[in-house]
């Protein structure tokens, strides 16, 4: 099993068994480590010990593999740090051109551009008044979008239109995948808003410079 199997089966709808258990996997890419919780049952991918990594997992305990002292020891392991967990969302791609006005930016100056470019490949954004939204290969390869919105357009509904533009915007038919922070209740609303579906969640380990 990798980790791009498991998250073209979640695209599919087909999640892991809600056994409690505790799936590893290597590393899809050198950049790419991490945990991903879904309902009782975890995805850790890391280059390290299996052995290693159980042995400080109570069986049983779901809520183990994103638990703080794990993912410190975890990071500590491999030279990394959490920044973060996130709810994970998945939608499916929407045909036609979105209902919203948007113009192609190259501009690599915006910083959820720049944070974007150190974690995903095939970026690619566009901007309409009040906000950007972006998309690109992430994790596993699969494909995520994010967004942001001006502080003087916030309460009008563009982020949810955004949102929703995202999945005109994804190529290849692919599903669209996002991640949120869940204090981040504006984004999160507007995501559901916008048809992405909560499937799990999850925790990076990124790089000093990540």
């Amino acid at each position: 099993m990798s980790l791009p199997r498991i998250l073209a089966d979640v695209e599919k709808g087909v999640l892991p068994a809600p056994d409690g258990g505790v799936t590893m996997v290597p590393q899809p890419s050198e950049r790419d480590a991490g945990v991903f919780s879904f309902s009782a049952h975890a995805v850790v991918f890391t280059d390290t010990d299996p052995d290693w990594m159980r042995g400080l997992l109570t069986p049983g305990d779901l809520a183990a593999p994103l638990s703080p002292a794990f993912l410190d020891a975890l990071g500590r392991r491999v030279g990394r740090r959490v920044e973060n967990i996130d709810m994970m969302v998945l939608a499916q791609p929407l045909p036609g051109p979105p209902d919203l006005r948007l113009e192609p930016t190259t501009d690599r100056a915006h910083p959820r551009i720049v944070r974007a470019l150190r974690r995903r490949d095939d970026v690619r954004a566009w901007t309409t008044p009040g906000g950007t939204v972006l998309i690109g290969r992430g994790v596993g390869g699969r494909w995520e979008a994010a967004l942001e919105v001006d502080p003087g357009a916030r309460g009008t509904g563009l982020g949810r239109r955004l949102a929703r533009a995202a999945r005109h915007l994804v190529p290849d038919g692919r599903p669209l995948w996002a991640q949120i922070a869940p204090g981040n209740a504006a984004s999160v609303r507007a995501f559901l808003a916008a048809g992405y579906v909560p499937v799990g969640a999850e925790a990076l380990l990124i790089t000093a410079h990540g």
